[in-house]
């Protein structure tokens, strides 16, 4: 029996006007020391970073952070650092942000390249601290052990995992996520969702996880198609922000799958938004998972709203997967990796890639290398 760990931040600062609280903290914990704002342009084009800015500390800027962060972006970052001399960091957007500034958390203290800490447990020393602001309700980057950043070389996707990563504040702050737009919200909230689903089937599910990760089943089917429609709607923000960090406790214990695992490539090889990957390939995973879990495919689909009362195990864990696709649907995901001009030919070359990666291991069965090609033409 494997041991179960939980990991998360050592402060989690929520709702309306936590940004502010943060601002705060940090000044008591720095005073005017250096740090370093790393964010990408739509932070600065929105004026969400403002209130950082003009705010009393000290901060060096980098936003040129861009989606899929890659290594010669964390090369920027880190030269940027080194010469601001900042003695803290604030990851400030979505996972892309914040999984560049884990990243530079790791080289502040550790020799490099970046690449070297690909895989589980392989960060040696604790960082410079690290300050988490999440601006989409999806990636769980401000609460994880996790960072992922693109070889430009070998086109793979390094999966960093390690508590050595974590944020030591995180932050969600709903007035920052209203301005997200419509096709980015759907797109981390179904990440979000793969998230909990993901967590909630995996080998290293546990009774706490699996509780929370319903919960945030529960919020993401109601409130993400709201979210969607109405990108001011305050309420379905804050329950989104809510959703999404939950997600992230869950899977950070309890691990992933395959469909995280499939996604990567697409980041890596095709520069797709991790979130559009992730919502693709959810149902098409989750209905090869079915059979493995069907209790809780089942209550998956009751946490999604569906009325099971008169289904059996068995037919309720098939309207799950309805659900997952219904879902996908009312919040406009593509219907597969086709529309985004993905071929057969890619596919079949990121199978090995997929198996590779770190999260397979967390699926609910071991798939075999004709298996995940075969989803993978599915997901086509």
């Amino acid at each position: 029996m494997s041991v179960f760990k939980l990991a998360f931040p050592k402060i989690n600062l929520a709702g309306f006007g936590a940004i502010e609280e943060l601002i705060s903290v940090i000044s008591a914990n720095h005073g005017d020391a250096q740090g370093l704002l790393i964010c990408d342009p739509a932070m600065m084009k929105l004026g969400f970073a403002n209130k950082l800015l003009e705010s009393k500390l000290n901060l060096a800027l980098f936003d040129q952070v861009k989606p899929n962060p890659d290594t010669n972006t964390v090369k920027e970052v880190l030269a940027c650092f080194d010469a601001y001399q900042a003695q803290y960091l604030i990851g400030f957007g979505g996972g892309s942000a914040i999984d560049t500034s884990k990243a530079i958390r790791i080289l502040s203290k550790n020799e490099g390249p970046i690449a070297r800490f690909n895989g589980v447990d392989k960060v040696e020393q604790l960082g410079c601290p690290l300050y988490a602001i999440n601006t989409t309700a999806g990636t769980a980057a401000e609460v994880t052990s996790n960072a992922v950043i693109t070889d430009t070389e070998t086109h793979v996707k390094h999966v960093i995992i390690s508590d050595k990563i974590i944020p030591d504040v995180s932050v969600n702050d709903p007035s920052v996520m209203l301005g997200i737009p419509a096709d980015v919200t759907a797109a981390t909230g179904i990440d979000a969702l793969t998230h909990a689903i993901e967590s909630y089937v995996s080998v290293g599910a546990h009774a706490l996880t699996d509780y929370i990760s319903l919960e945030s089943i529960r919020l993401i089917a109601k409130y993400l198609p709201q979210a969607v429609d109405n990108g001011k709607d305050e309420l379905a923000r804050e329950k989104m922000a809510q959703g999404q960090f939950i997600a992230g406790l869950s899977f950070n214990s309890a691990g992933l799958g395959m469909v995280h695992a499939m996604a990567h490539p697409g980041g890596a090889h095709k520069d797709l938004p991790h979130g559009v990957c992730n919502a693709i390939l959810l149902p098409i995973v989750c209905e090869f998972n079915r059979p493995y879990r069907v209790e809780k495919f089942a209550k998956v689909a009751a946490a999604m709203g569906v009325d099971t009362s008169a289904m059996s195990d068995e037919q309720a864990s098939v309207a799950a997967i309805d659900a997952i696709n219904a879902l996908n649907k009312r919040v406009g995901i593509p219907a597969g990796f086709g529309e985004l001009g993905v071929t057969e030919a890619d596919v079949r070359s990121w199978v090995d890639d997929a198996l590779a990666d770190p999260c397979a291991g967390g699926n609910p069965h071991p798939m075999t290398h004709d298996q995940v090609t075969q989803l993978y033409l599915k997901s086509l």
